[in-house]
């Protein structure tokens, strides 16, 4: 194992943030090419995929509540050079991971349409919705292998791979996107079908990319028979860290599908509008994003070297040019919004709709920001439970439940649904800010530190 003032560099903030930024930057435009082809076919279908999105990600967070906990632990143990640790926890997360994705995958390609009515789809929009799911949720396996493999690969410092593989399967998937949809050079024309197919394709190379880099990530390389090892005390370690970060996420994840069956109440023009928004959103937030996960993981080795107050200092360091960074792209989105929503449709009603929420947006990002830079910070020392108590409350409570009574009961639409998401998103930064300065994980990690120097030095 490198020593830690060796590996110092491969865990500097932009050393780690970079990369995550081009892979994030490539995923969200894979996810707006998606959307101005599927434009091309109706604004129907991208009501679809929209409201199928929410529900994958809803799904996701069941693998990922094993594969975000053993990313947080795998940092940890290489920062307390516990490299065998590591090695062990990378591969429980990524079996148990892919177990989980492989289980959902059948549920979704045999029952799409139980899904769709559970979330409030029109009769009109079940067929393409029927389409889409089987197909794209019938690989959702694959989505669990990308998702645990990137994440033990990115928390051992190496977030180039990653990036490298989204970058070729974006161009991957733009290519045959191209080709399956509107059925260029001689292929067949299959519509939001050929997207599933294309989706499928990219998303298999992407995993066995991924799959060979994790196999040498570590300092003994993993052969396939490693796959069967099962160290219950680490397990109970990724267990205990994950669920409460599993519980977060999928809190977030299900707000938003339910915001996104308030939408739907609402008509398929305001599906459409927020389809078109959640995408442009993404490309303001996503270099933000990329300074909390590089955040996470630097602070989660940090933490495992008992180095608190570098810890301590560096998530506030993340924090403060997340901030500047998507207050910069919130204010370019404001001025040039109503152009680039022009690019996904020309229905001047939901074009207006996004319009209208550009101003708020000037507020959503930077609250998303602090919430979530501290928020994984948290999550990297292992308070976990924490974020997970405040997501229930205020995701339940502020962005759910008064989402309905602003958006639905009290007539403001769409207006009142974003009012609810960025009040939400400010009490969860505040109490995240407020426990952070706490620093509750940290000093208890510095007295155990020093009852342990203090042993060894009396046992000599």
């Amino acid at each position: 194992m490198k020593s830690l003032d060796s590996s110092k560099d491969k865990y500097g903030l932009w050393t780690l943030a970079w990369p995550i930024f081009i892979e994030v930057f490539l995923q969200t435009l894979l996810g707006t090419v998606d959307t101005i082809m599927v434009s091309r076919i109706s604004d129907d279908a991208v009501g679809v995929v929209g409201l199928a999105g929410q529900l994958f990600g809803a799904l996701t967070t069941l693998f990922m509540t094993i594969a975000g906990g053993a990313g947080i632990l795998i940092a940890q143990k290489l920062g307390s050079k516990r490299g065998e640790d590591a090695r062990t926890i990378g591969i429980m997360g990524v079996t148990a991971s892919t177990a989980i994705g492989a289980a959902i995958s059948v549920l979704l390609a045999a029952q799409p349409a139980f899904f769709g009515r559970l979330l409030n789809l029109s009769d009109e929009l079940l067929p393409l919705w029927n389409v889409y799911v089987s197909n794209i949720g019938g690989g959702l396996f694959l989505t669990a292998m990308i998702a645990a493999l990137g994440t033990a690969v990115r928390n051992t410092g190496n977030t180039k791979a990653p990036m490298f593989t989204g970058i070729g399967m974006n161009a991957l998937h733009i290519a045959l996107n191209y080709l399956l949809i509107f059925g260029a050079f001689g292929f067949p024309e299959w519509g939001l079908f050929g997207v599933t197919v294309s989706g499928n394709i990219s998303r298999l190379i992407a995993a066995a990319v991924l799959l060979y880099v994790f196999l040498y990530s570590f300092d003994r390389p993993i052969r396939l028979a490693d796959f069967r090892v099962f160290d219950r005390k680490l397990f109970s370690e990724i267990f205990q860290i994950g669920w409460p970060l599993g519980v977060n996420m999928s809190g977030w994840v299900f707000s938003q599908l339910a915001i996104y069956a308030f939408l739907a109440m609402l008509g398929a023009q305001e599906l459409a509008a927020r389809t078109y928004m959640n995408t442009l959103e993404s490309f303001c937030f996503m270099l933000g994003y990329a300074f909390a996960l590089a955040c996470q993981i630097r602070t989660a080795h940090l933490f495992g070297a008992a180095r608190t107050k570098e810890a301590y200092s560096g998530a506030f360091r993340a924090l403060y040019i997340g901030l500047a960074v998507v207050t910069g792209n919130a204010l370019l989105l404001f001025a040039v919004g109503k152009q680039l929503l022009g690019f996904f449709t020309s229905d001047p009603a939901i074009v207006s709709m996004g319009v209208s929420l550009l101003a708020l947006n000037l507020l959503l990002q930077p609250a998303k920001m602090l919430n979530m830079a501290l928020g994984d910070a948290l999550n990297a020392v292992g308070d976990t439970r924490f974020t997970m108590y405040i997501a229930i409350f205020s995701m339940s409570i502020i962005a759910t439940g008064c989402s309905y009574w602003l958006g639905i009961h009290a007539g403001w639409g769409l207006i009142g649904i974003y009012c609810c998401m960025i009040a939400d998103e400010l009490v969860r930064g505040f109490l995240v800010l407020q426990r952070w300065r706490g620093r509750k994980y940290l000093l208890k990690a510095e007295r155990t530190r020093q009852l342990e120097t203090t042993e060894a030095a009396l046992s000599v």
